[in-house]
């Protein structure tokens, strides 16, 4: 039986001076933070992943958000090299555990720019946000690494939004759940589509655990619909991560061991 793991990082002390692209900056708790980040790990492992608890770098303001720094498939794992410069120091913070998990890694390399955030698989289809934070070139190097195992990879503009995984994530092998105001529905138009409440256009960011989707909590419109539409669904309050422009996605990377 394939284990699913997580690698997650604790928050950093100095998270207030975080990077921010489309939000206005507002004080954060740190303690609220920390507390906060724990009952995300919490719901990670009750939900029966094996979570593997990286230290706070203190120095580095955005280090819980983990998901930016690699991207772990089956096959091989890819180091990131974030779009924001202040970041790409974590992607060496996180490289020795990175090559315990997996024996291949790749690295994307200058002029490329890639967040992890921006990356989203679905079985062998991989989509990536053309974004603030990745670029083109970036895009490429990630395809020719990933290509030879039998993966697309697909480039989606992107608007109003940090990542792509802000505006559509993987509910199922077949199902996305979607903010269209923030990317082409069309670029997805091989799944079936459950499009968030108008009025909560941060609700697509979301996690798929086995048998369950985690959410954060102030979405009470969306978790309805994906309630109907036969989901089970948890939820954990992440507001002081959302003042850093994180989400629950962010907070950790998945992978099989």
């Amino acid at each position: 039986m394939t284990t699913l793991r997580a690698f997650t990082r604790a928050v950093s002390p100095a998270i207030a001076d975080c990077e921010l692209s489309f939000i206005d900056r507002e004080p954060i708790n740190l303690a609220l933070a920390q507390q906060q980040h724990m009952a995300y790990v919490d719901a990670l492992i009750e939900a029966g992943v094996d979570v593997i608890a990286l230290p706070a770098l203190p120095d580095l303001p955005d280090s819980v958000f983990v998901e930016d720094t690699v991207l772990l498939f089956d096959e091989l794992a890819v180091l990131t090299r974030p779009g924001a410069s202040s970041r790409r120091a974590e992607v060496q913070a996180i490289a020795s555990a990175v090559h315990h998990a997996r024996t291949t890694v790749a690295e994307i390399k200058a002029p490329g720019t890639l967040d992890g955030g921006d990356v989203l698989r679905i079985g062998k289809r991989v989509f990536v946000g053309l974004s603030q934070r990745s670029n083109q070139s970036a895009i490429d190097q990630l395809a020719a690494s990933v290509q030879p195992f039998g993966y697309s990879v697909t480039a989606v503009p992107m608007q109003q939004c940090l990542h792509l995984k802000s505006s559509v994530t993987a509910l199922s092998d077949d199902t996305v759940l979607i903010n269209t105001d923030w990317v082409d529905a069309a670029y997805f138009s091989a799944y079936r589509q459950i499009r968030v409440a108008t009025s909560e256009p941060h609700a697509a960011n979301v996690v798929r655990l086995p048998g369950q989707i985690l959410m954060p909590t102030g979405f009470p419109q969306t978790q309805a619909e994906l309630l109907a539409q036969g989901f089970a669904v948890i939820t954990v309050n992440v507001s002081e991560l959302q003042k850093a422009e994180g989400a629950v996605t962010c907070c950790s990377v998945l992978f099989n061991a």
